[in-house]
């Protein structure tokens, strides 16, 4: 055989070889990785995420780049760690201050996108990520608060506590006071756990109302308890997900800390309860399966996964659970997942957005007809960011 001969059969056999592993890939990648590649060839900066024009800080941002850095840690793959620095770059300018953040509106959405800080910091030394979070700090010290000390949602939103706010700022501020020797912020957001739960928790069905108005002045506030009427799954997973966030950064000897291990045993209980017995997954109205219009929605779904597996992979839970987080891994995938002719995943049944109250447009009254009426799109970044750290949690479970 000539040397051409040669070269030529070593460049096919190396081509051949690539192009088989390429072809094989997606069938040896976990799961968190297919995800985590799809958004980022989604959007090639993960500013771009929501098909934003600009950089803008916000909570979606927020909670897939943090999926990008849990995934970093999880594979060891230094691109999800590359690829979430960008966000913090693109938000955080040469002083520390937070591009785009509006202070003064008090938005407890605001915190969610300080999670991903910590780990910059700790890794770069770098002051601004430390002024970037001292900031957020600062705001929850001047949130206005109920009566009896709970974090309203938004200042447009006086009075009022949602569940999605102690997923947004509580791990944050456990984090937080763990990293910086400020104890009390764990205490606080103890507190803040508690304080919703005794607000919001329905004995009937061990689910949580998705918000609470102290002044019961909103149309969607029972005059009685000043919770919403229905139970939102997205809500309820958002608490999930607080919950065993907050106790990585909880010693033993925190006060509350049992009555937060009591809240999340009995939540695990409820999530099971209302699982959907065919597909394995939740519906957009926990308790409302049946009804007609109600549908299996994603993003609840992976927060339910991620609520209980890591509940599991820490010891908070029992093993008897991890039969019915198999079943729900197994129905996001089959009921939830597309795969593309370009390779990537697409995410479905996620809905796009709900809340309650407001001042324009439709008025959100929290009923039945409202959390199925808003839009279902796909690729949702909560329904994306939701389902990378479910697997993660489902990949270290197994």
């Amino acid at each position: 055989m000539n040397r051409i001969s040669l070269k030529l059969l070593m460049v096919c056999g190396i081509t051949c070889f690539m192009a088989c592993t390429t072809t094989q890939k997606p069938k040896t990648e976990k799961w968190s990785e297919r995800m985590a590649r799809s958004e980022m060839k989604r959007f090639p900066e993960p500013w771009m995420i929501e098909k934003a024009s600009k950089p803008r800080w916000g909570y979606t941002h927020g909670l897939v780049v943090k999926s990008m850095l849990e995934e970093w840690k999880h594979t060891g793959d230094s691109t999800y760690y590359d690829y979430a620095k960008i966000y913090a770059d693109s938000l955080i300018d040469n002083d520390g201050h937070i591009r785009t953040m509006k202070y003064l509106s008090f938005n407890i959405d605001n915190v969610n996108a300080g999670k991903i800080l910590f780990d910059f910091y700790v890794r770069t030394g770098d002051e601004r990520y430390k002024i970037a979070m001292d900031t957020l700090r600062k705001q929850m010290r001047e949130q206005p608060r109920t009566s009896e000390g709970g974090f309203w949602h938004k200042l447009r939103y006086p009075h009022q506590m949602w569940l999605d706010g102690i997923f947004m700022a509580s791990p944050y501020l456990a984090q937080y006071g763990a990293t910086f020797g400020e104890p009390t912020l764990q205490d606080e957001a103890v507190k803040q756990i508690l304080l919703i739960a005794r607000k919001t928790y329905n004995p009937a069905t061990g689910l949580y109302y998705h918000g609470w108005d102290e002044s019961r002045e909103q149309k969607w506030a029972s005059r009685e308890t000043g919770c919403s009427p229905n139970f939102w799954s997205r809500s309820i997973g958002w608490y999930g997900a607080a919950i065993v966030d907050v106790l990585d950064y909880l010693p033993q000897e925190t006060e509350g800390r049992d009555s937060v291990l009591q809240i999340l045993q009995g939540l695990a209980q409820a999530m099971v309860r209302y699982q959907d017995p065919q597909s394995g997954t939740w519906y957009q109205v926990t308790d409302q399966g049946a009804r007609k219009g109600n549908y299996l929605e994603s993003s609840a779904t992976a927060l339910f996964i991620y609520t209980l597996a890591k509940a599991i992979n820490q010891g908070y839970i029992g093993n008897e659970y991890i039969t019915p987080v198999q079943k729900a891994f197994n129905g996001m995938i089959r009921e939830f997942t597309r795969l593309e002719e370009d390779g990537t995943y697409t995410l479905t049944h996620c809905c796009a957005v709900a809340g309650l109250g407001g001042n324009s447009g439709k008025y959100r009254d929290g009923s039945f007809e409202y959390y199925i009426g808003e839009p279902v799109i796909e690729n949702d970044p909560k329904s994306v960011g939701a389902f990378i750290l479910a697997a993660i949690e489902y990949e270290r479970m197994n």
